[in-house]
């Protein structure tokens, strides 16, 4: 399946700043797109990267310095994926269910009311990522007479932007990210309440 991947190339991954430096950050959010990619090629798909400026990666790219939902509604077309990069938890086998489930849309929703991958088979439905972009699709879906599925997935629930959203990664994710994080010197930190990381410096 085409499938688009957007990813930020020019400052991504902001809310990881107290942990990561600048370059540390789009070196992270790199190794990221380079596993969802691989996890999408598994699953049978074909991706693009739509990105905000030239990245190096195993896939095309295309820079469109647009806001995310109109880069994305330009190249929008019936049997079209969208794939966030910075889904780690993400691998070849919920990908491939993800891309034959049915329905004129089929949206995975994230933890926060995001979206964080969609397939589109209707070429009357729009992208709408801003604010609870979940609720936004429902509607436009609803207003263009789509029928609408939902793919409740874990592994595709968790987008990494914050710091705690790491202990996940590195408790369950399958690619290259974890191992770059503990090389980094980020581990576990189970001192009390939520599970979440801490950095040796």
């Amino acid at each position: 399946m085409r499938t688009l991947v957007p990813f930020d190339a020019t400052d991504p991954k902001t809310r990881l700043s107290p942990l990561f430096s600048p370059d540390e950050r789009r070196e992270l959010a790199a190794v990221m797109l380079g596993d969802v990619l691989d996890a999408v090629r598994a699953a049978g798909g074909d991706p693009l990267v739509v990105a905000t400026d030239d990245v190096a990666c195993d896939a095309p790219v295309v820079v469109d310095e647009r806001a995310l939902s109109d880069a994305v509604n330009a190249r929008l077309e019936p049997k079209t994926a969208v794939v966030m990069a910075d889904l780690a938890l993400s691998t070849p086998r919920v990908l491939d269910a993800f891309f034959a489930a049915s329905g004129d849309v089929v949206l995975a929703p994230g933890l926060g009311g995001g979206t964080n991958a969609l397939v589109v088979r209707d070429d009357g439905f729009a992208v709408d990522y801003h604010g609870a972009s979940y609720r936004d699709h429902l509607r436009n879906a609803a207003a263009a007479g789509c029928s609408v599925r939902e793919f409740d997935a874990t592994r595709l629930a968790l987008d990494v932007d914050e710091r705690t959203d790491l202990a996940d990664v590195l408790l369950r994710a399958e690619g290259e990210t974890p191992g770059w994080l503990r090389d980094a010197g980020v581990g576990l930190a189970t001192d009390g309440g939520r599970t979440n990381v801490a950095r040796k410096r």
